[in-house]
């Protein structure tokens, strides 16, 4: 699908939405520009991501698309192609920004680097709103992981703990990965602001190049708060675990006082019904009342023992 749009009576903006590599082909041909196909925009190296020649600006983003259930969320190609006096941009998915940008774009007369620097700050916007949205996530969990649950002896439930890390563990995993889409994102941008700002210096008018100066700033600072929530996320995964092994160790030290408090009364009882004919005990009135009370004794020992070592 192509929309145009148009400022001051003047063709300014070409969105070309989900175009086949034929109409792609058509509007290379139409508008005089080299339109790159879906698997130009895809390729990661940023020689072929960021391209300047002959006055045209040639970029590819990745892009989170937009998607019914925020955690489908997966990143899609949005290329651009910038010239002095027009702008085509090439999409093959819904985003989420670009409702809102088409309603400020309408809003007065744009020239293309004004489109493009509209469509540059909503994108900043939205990664800064994605990157809010995932510490809030991780303070959540923080609180889960460290408070929630896991204090509360009174409270404290071995399935309900483990069924909550094993939650967390998919949760952060999914922090992640939305986290890996918008690393993506902010990474080449913060190459391709400075890119258009050093190459299009003499085309580009004043406000555009505070604006990309401002933009360039505003990504870098999302590029350190997005390594600050990496570091964040990383220790949050590392408590979790540290959390599942001290489950599993708590499991093991059951077991284990359960198995040695088990060995004594076992050897008693084992003593005591060998059956030889010569055993003194078995003439005793007592002897059966007196076996079992070996036994209980010899397991009430190891507990108190255990106990007493602040093991159980």
């Amino acid at each position: 699908m192509l929309t145009e749009h148009k400022s001051g009576g003047r063709l300014v903006w070409v969105d070309l939405f989900n175009p086949t590599n034929e109409e792609i082909g058509q509007a290379c041909g139409f508008y005089g520009l080299d339109i790159p196909p879906r698997e130009q925009l895809e390729e990661i190296e940023f020689s072929s991501r960021l391209q300047y020649e002959d006055d045209v600006f040639t970029l590819s983003v990745p892009v989170t698309a937009h998607s019914q259930n925020q955690d489908d969320d997966d990143t899609t190609p949005l290329g651009f192609v910038l010239t002095k006096d027009i702008l085509v941009t090439v999409r093959f998915a819904q985003l989420h920004t670009f409702e809102a940008i088409t309603t400020r774009v309408n809003r007065r007369e744009r020239t293309a680097p004004d489109i493009f620097m509209v469509i540059m700050e909503a994108m900043i916007d939205y990664g800064a709103d994605r990157l809010e949205e995932l510490r809030t996530e991780a303070f959540r969990i923080s609180h889960r992981i460290f408070h929630k649950g896991m204090q509360d002896e009174q409270t404290y439930n071995v399935s309900q703990v483990n069924r909550m890390l094993r939650d967390t563990l998919v949760q952060i995993g999914d922090m992640g990965e939305r986290l890996s889409h918008i690393r993506d994102t902010l990474l080449v941008l913060q190459r391709a602001i400075p890119f258009i700002t050093e190459n299009g210096d003499e085309w580009l008018d004043n406000t555009v190049r505070a604006r990309l100066k401002m933009a360039a700033k505003d990504v870098r600072s999302l590029n350190e708060y997005e390594g600050h929530l990496t570091d964040k996320i990383c220790f949050l995964l590392n408590a979790a675990l540290g959390f599942l092994t001290t489950e599993q160790n708590n499991l093991f030290k059951v077991l284990t006082i359960a198995s040695v408090v088990g060995i004594p009364p076992v050897l008693v009882a084992g003593i005591y019904g060998m059956n030889f004919h010569f055993m003194p005990e078995l003439n005793w009135a007592w002897g059966y009342p007196l076996g079992l009370v070996l036994i209980v004794v010899s397991a009430l020992l190891p507990l108190a023992w255990f106990k007493w070592r602040g093991w159980w």
